[in-house]
């Protein structure tokens, strides 16, 4: 009896996705917690790009990665695909802009259809670390990560020999000074008392 691959029957994400979910604290239980990655994925379908604490949003990154690549792999014909975005999606545009907008922006990639940046700029107490979770290939400006530290940048290479020629200076003038003999006239004649 010929066994099916199973990677033929699962579509396969391309990010790592926690065997266990997060627990994301809500009174109303699961059905509560069920809301909350409804309501970020409406809105990260419906913006392309929401910040939100990283906990939500790597919880959501999972969902929305399966539920794209279902939908490119299925389409809209599919009914178990249809239902899984009418629940997930609370809004029918957004369900509609999945299928006709993302599916075809998506279809040929080979890489994760999102993306979590960390900001930078943290709220006073810095408990909960905010994040921008966001669809790879969006209308908006790209972000770029801070790369003030990455020492192979033209600017902090160069920066670096700056640095690197004003201390030889000011080491030579020291060592300039260190040696130079006094003058005679600078010295105090000793006198004996």
């Amino acid at each position: 009896m010929p066994q099916a691959e199973v990677s033929k029957l699962v579509s396969q994400l391309r990010i790592k996705v926690n065997p266990t979910y997060r627990r994301l604290k809500n009174p109303r239980g699961p059905q509560g917690r069920h809301e909350i990655i409804q309501n970020i994925l409406t809105g990260l379908f419906k913006y392309e790009r929401i910040e939100l604490i990283y906990t939500k949003a790597d919880e959501a990154r999972g969902y929305a990665e399966r539920l794209i690549s279902e939908a490119i792999r299925n389409g809209d014909c599919h009914k178990p695909t249809m239902e899984l975005a009418d629940y997930w999606l609370k809004e029918k545009q957004v369900v509609h802009k999945l299928f006709k907008v993302l599916v075809p922006r998506y279809q040929n990639y080979n890489m994760s259809y999102t993306r979590v940046h960390k900001v930078t700029g943290q709220y006073p107490d810095g408990r909960y670390p905010r994040t921008l979770l966001e669809l790879r290939g969006n209308p908006f400006p790209r972000l770029t990560q801070d790369q003030s530290s990455n020492r192979n940048l033209i600017h902090n290479v160069l920066f670096d020999e700056a640095k690197k020629e004003y201390r030889a200076q000011k080491y030579a003038e020291i060592a300039e000074q260190l040696s130079a003999p006094e003058s005679p006239s600078d010295s105090k004649p000793v006198t004996d008392t």
